[in-house]
């Protein structure tokens, strides 16, 4: 079998493998919930209530991939349906790819400050890539078109805005928290740069 095999939209889109990939993202999904807990409790006792939507950046990122392989799972024929998932589909390729990389890069820059090391990095470093890359290679199955991606695009702006504005921004390693300006910096310029990624992806998309 060749290795292209399992680059092909046969593969990809094998009910069997969408299941798999789908539960998968499901239960990543309430484990970054469950990850996210204290400081989501933490927001409830202390910041007004509607704030608590932009603490969990990453665990609404994989909800959202979750969510998305329901529309390709079950192609819709109402056309609002199909729109709904339209705005879903491009949040997912948005928000995985900026906090896939972003986790990941956090991780290397608290070490790079000299932060201690932990078996559970290695894990998010994984995880983390894992959505980043499952986005972009699923792009070509997802049907939103700009106007859907410039949603997803606002969404995600806007989140960055609440979690730099209101100090909800998840926990860094602790040798960061001298450097939060530039992770804001950073933060913002991810997201453009993950905005331009999907629009690039869907282009090539098109012409495949």
């Amino acid at each position: 079998m060749a290795l292209s095999y399992f680059w092909s939209k046969e593969f990809l889109t094998n009910r069997y493998f969408l299941w798999l990939l789908f539960w998968c993202n499901a239960v990543g999904t309430v484990y970054g919930y469950i990850w996210y807990g204290e400081q989501m409790k933490l927001t409830l006792a202390e910041q007004p209530v509607w704030q608590i939507v932009f603490v969990p950046d990453s665990p609404t990122a994989s909800l959202f991939f979750t969510l998305a392989l329901l529309w390709v799972l079950y192609p819709p024929r109402s056309i609002i349906i199909k729109r709904i998932g339209h705005v879903i589909q491009a949040l997912a390729v948005v928000t995985s790819v900026k906090y896939g990389v972003w986790a990941v890069s956090i991780i290397f820059a608290g070490w790079m400050q000299g932060g201690t090391q932990h078996w559970q990095d290695w894990m998010l470093i994984a995880s983390h890539s894992a959505m980043a890359i499952e986005a972009l290679i699923f792009v070509r199955f997802f049907g939103f078109r700009w106007t859907s991606l410039v949603v997803a695009g606002l969404w995600t702006l806007l989140n960055d805005t609440m979690d730099y504005t209101y100090d909800i921004y998840p926990w860094l390693p602790a040798s960061l928290y001298d450097h939060v300006d530039g992770v804001r910096n950073f933060t913002f310029g991810l997201t453009l740069v993950s905005i331009l990624c999907a629009w690039l992806a869907l282009r090539q998309a098109k012409r495949t």
